[in-house]
């Protein structure tokens, strides 16, 4: 626990961000009535009525939060899956994208077996594999300590995912 907060007590450097990193399943739902459409008289109106409220299952999906919150940026992705090579091409397009000039990143994420190294390996030729690795510093949150993640606070919150 001391690791991640003294991660989150180092000042902001632009050339090693800390990016706070979760998921979360969703489920998706269809709904089954139609929302009465907005007029000049009324704005578009919804049944609100749990008890009536009919929905149709449509599937899940995984929403990929990361959030770099002493530079006030935050992005969620959506997939179909949950898996090592999922979360291993996430971080890779934030490497070769918003951090290709960044000379390492500090991943702080819970410790699930899916947020590994090995998981570069999996996806990506060794080459490419390794240059990635090389530019994370991984810090885990410790087991039932996930509540330190700052990412899984922003996907606790109502309005963090449209």
């Amino acid at each position: 626990m001391e690791e991640v907060l003294e991660t989150y007590q180092q000042p902001y450097n632009s050339d090693r961000p800390v990016l706070r990193m979760d998921e979360q399943p969703v489920q998706l739902i269809k709904e089954m009535r139609q929302p009465i459409a907005a007029s000049k008289e009324h704005p578009r109106r919804i049944d609100y009525d749990w008890v009536a409220r009919r929905y149709q299952r449509a599937g899940t999906a995984s929403i990929f939060m990361f959030t770099e919150p002493l530079s006030g940026w935050r992005q969620a992705q959506t997939r179909s899956h949950r898996t090592k090579a999922d979360w291993a091409i996430e971080v890779a397009y934030l490497l070769q994208g918003r951090y290709v000039n960044c000379e390492k990143v500090t991943l702080v994420c819970d410790n699930l077996n899916t947020h590994t190294k090995g998981a570069f390996y999996e996806v990506f030729e060794p080459k490419k594999a390794r240059q990635l690795v090389r530019r994370i510093e991984f810090c885990y949150t410790p087991k039932h300590g996930s509540w330190l993640n700052i990412a899984e606070n922003e996907l606790s919150r109502r309005d963090a995912v449209p």
